[in-house]
């Protein structure tokens, strides 16, 4: 299974950007999927996760509300929209990708795969 994240840039402070992760495989609706980020000199962090039926969606508190994840598993993506960003908001950010359901969906040890990460910039 292959991650392929795109669609970072820099943006200003309001501004909206849409990530896109295209997988790999044949079985993609099986796969719990989830963004995460890394801002400089920090950890990596949850920012949302869709469970492999599409039928949950999982929040961070810090994106609730400006955030949205959703999968196309027709098309093998699962997508983040991004609104009211925030210079803190700035980081590297990556897919993941676990089969079936984790309870853990918040950590990184839950998944099996990552992308290579696309950065986001945020200018105040």
């Amino acid at each position: 299974v292959q991650l392929q994240a795109s669609g970072g840039g820099l943006v200003q402070t309001g501004g909206s950007l849409r990530l896109s992760c295209t997988v790999s495989g044949r079985t993609f609706s099986a796969y719990t999927m989830a963004w995460f980020r890394q801002a400089p000199g920090k950890e990596r962090d949850f920012v949302a996760a869709v469970a492999w039926s599409a039928g949950n969606t999982y929040y961070a508190d810090s994106v609730k509300g400006r955030f949205t994840i959703s999968r196309d598993n027709a098309k093998n993506t699962v997508y983040l929209q991004m609104n009211s960003l925030k210079p803190e908001d700035t980081a590297v950010y990556y897919c993941a990708a676990v089969r079936g359901y984790t309870y853990y969906y918040a950590r990184e040890m839950s998944y099996e795969y990552w992308g290579q990460g696309t950065l986001v910039t945020v200018s105040s």
